[in-house]
Order: C-alpha cells, then structure tokens, then sequence
C-alpha cells in the first residue's frame, strides 16, 4: 500500500510538471554581454518551453519587471556589471512586493566565496559560472520553477489557516522533518538554497571550509506536545541565537527539519568561534525570559566537520557526518554518557584527520601533477 501510494505520488508529480510545461516560463536574461543575451534567447526556448525577454542593465531589468504584466518565473542576472551590479539589482528585485519569492539564478564568471556568499544571503536561488552547460541551466531553471510554485502553495495555505485560525489543520499538513523557512534572519538560507550554496562550494574546490550542527534538544518531543505555531517560534527563537552568536565566526547557517541547523564557516579560526553549547543555551534562556515564554529550551552542539571534498558527493557526506554526530550528543546525553561538547583543537589537528589531510593532498598533485592546485580558487 506505500509503495502504491509513493508512485501515485510521483505520478501526479508528472503530470503536474507536464502541465506547467504546456505554459511558456516567463524568463529575464540581464547581462551586459549582447552576445550571451543573444545565446540565452536563441538556445533556451530550443531546450525548454520559456520566452527569454532581455535586459543590458540593472535599470533596464527593473523597467522590464515593472512592466510586465505579471511577475518573471525566473530571472537570469549577470553580477558583473557597469553601474549596479547584479548582486545590487537583487537586493533591489527582493524590495519589490511581488519578486519577494521569485528565483534568480546568477549567471557570472566570478567565483569567489565572497560573491557568493553575498549573492545567496540577498536571495539568489542558485548560482551558476560561466560559461555555463545549457542543460544544467535548464535543469536548474524547472526546480527553481517547481520551489517556487510549492512555496507558493505553503504560503496560501498558511493564509487560510490563519484566517480560520485552526491549529490542528495546521499540524495535518506539516511534519516533523519539514524544513521550515525561518524569516527575517540575515545569516539564514532556504533547505534548498543552503544545498546550492554548498554544492557551490564543493565546485569551486575550497578546501577550507566546516560544517557544524546545532540540534533542537528533544525536538520531538516538544514537537508531539505543542501545537505547531509554539513549535515554529522555538525554532526561530533557536535561528535567532545561532545568527546572533555566529556572527564573529561569519557563519552561514539553515533549518533542515527534525530540530538540526547546520551551520557553515571558512578557516579553522573563525570554526573555532562557533559558540559552544553552554554559551548558545545561556542565549536562549535570556531570548526566551524577554518575551516571558515560560517553555524550556536547550540545543547541543556537534564537533565541526571539514568540507575538504572535491566532489559534491563528498561535501554532502560531511553534512550527513555533522548530523549524525549531533544526534549521537544528544543520545549521549540522554544516557549521561557525555558532559561537555567535544571541539576542534586551536593549534593541532587529530592525528586521524592529519593522515587524511596528507592522503587529499597526495590525490591533488597526482591530478594535476604538482602543488599549482594551492593557488587555484
């Protein structure tokens, strides 16, 4: 019978994706390279059903979003640019009320960390460098559609329960896993946002990045006995402390369902400014006491990992490592194995991760033949 139910399920996935598909995307390509608007216009409507309207600059793309009778279903911005740059046309595109959700997709040839970080904390879906494979563009275009029309469904939905203000409606259609969306904290990415900003990350072969996970203690619990808006704002509440003591460590961070955030940092100095779970929970207690919530909060805190991988299969196994440690702390916990949160040592790397160190580097010189790979980006 679940299997019966998981293909009914993919099969309606199917036809509604079949029919989204009978309606062109409405697309805004914004370069200042006449010769890739031209290629976007010319190749993407051969690949997918889409009309490709073109923009030279930012004060153009706002003229043509303005304009347009109803909102883009995707926008394709360039970040280097003369006059504003893509990156400050998004942040423009976010103030307007009916691009708040709409996914853009920055098509650049710069690839530093920096860009990217800016470029995905002001709102961008993805992030692609040139020059780019069509194919991937493609593919990445249909699930910033499909993101786009699920939240869209998430947000009605919202509304009409809070108009009827039926918290049991709104218990039946979210589950304990779901990765909620956490608004208004400037550090804090989307699920799926959070998975490009790493996946960018694992291409652009920066070796010196951690991962971290903060874990909702008995998040289930609490989860099984509120009702679900109490459960909500504990989560915020616990966003909102990592945001505030993450700060100095720079760290980027998303809620990925069932009460764990992960948390990402660069360099081995500012990972060991990720507060420790005494500091975190001491937060939450004065958070919590200036809103007189009367609730109990505690959060535990795994060891940070390192994203040193060059491939995505790798990075993403590192954030299965950090989940699988935070919820090992917090067993260990439950069973008073454990009294403190183990770290990453300020001076000396573990013998074991000093081996695998050596080993990495032994696969990059064979790769490229000598130690040029320690300038690459």
């Amino acid at each position: 019978m679940r299997h019966s139910t998981f293909v009914s399920d993919r099969f309606q996935k199917k036809l509604e994706l079949r029919a989204q598909r009978k309606t062109a995307l409405a697309v805004l390509a914004v370069d200042d390279d006449p010769d890739i608007l031209k290629l976007l216009q010319s190749a993407l409507p051969e690949l997918e059903n889409c009309k490709v309207v073109a923009a030279s600059s930012a004060d153009e793309a706002l003229r043509q979003i303005e304009a347009a009778e109803s909102p883009f279903d995707c926008l394709l911005v360039d970040i280097q640019m003369p006059g504003t740059s893509g990156i400050e046309l998004l942040s423009q595109i976010r103030n307007l009320p009916d691009n708040l959700e709409t996914p853009v997709i920055m098509l650049t040839a710069l690839d530093d960390r920096q860009n990217i970080e800016r470029a995905f904390l002001e709102g961008a879906f993805d992030y692609i460098t040139k020059p780019f494979d069509f194919f991937e563009l493609r593919s990445r275009m249909n699930a910033a559609h499909l993101l786009m029309m699920e939240r869209k469904k998430t947000q009605s939905s919202s509304a009409s329960i809070e108009s009827l203000r039926s918290e049991l409606d709104f218990n039946q259609k979210f589950s304990f896993e779901d990765p909620l969306s956490i608004d208004e904290q400037e550090q804090c990415l989307g699920y799926v946002e959070f998975d490009n900003y790493v996946e960018q990350l694992s291409r652009g072969r920066r070796f010196d990045s951690w991962v971290t996970a903060i874990k909702f203690r008995d998040a289930g619990y609490h989860f099984d006995l509120r009702e679900f808006g109490d459960f909500r704002r504990a989560v915020s509440d616990i966003g909102f402390c990592i945001q505030k003591t993450t700060q100095a460590a720079g760290g980027i961070y998303s809620y990925r369902g069932s009460g764990v955030f992960l948390v990402i940092t660069h360099g081995r100095e500012r990972t060991l400014n990720i507060p420790t779970e005494a500091f975190l929970n001491q937060e939450l207690r004065t958070v919590l006491s200036n809103r007189c919530a009367s609730v109990h909060l505690k959060v535990v805190n795994s060891t940070p990992v390192s994203l040193r991988s060059i491939t995505k299969v790798g990075a993403f196994a590192s954030l299965d490592t950090a989940v699988k440690m935070v919820n090992l702390r917090e067993t260990n916990l439950r069973k008073g194995l454990v009294a403190t949160c183990p770290s990453i040592s300020k001076h000396t790397p573990h013998r074991k991760e000093m081996a695998n160190n050596r080993l990495f580097d032994t696969v990059l010189r064979e790769m490229y033949g000598d130690d040029t790979y320690l300038t690459r980006r």
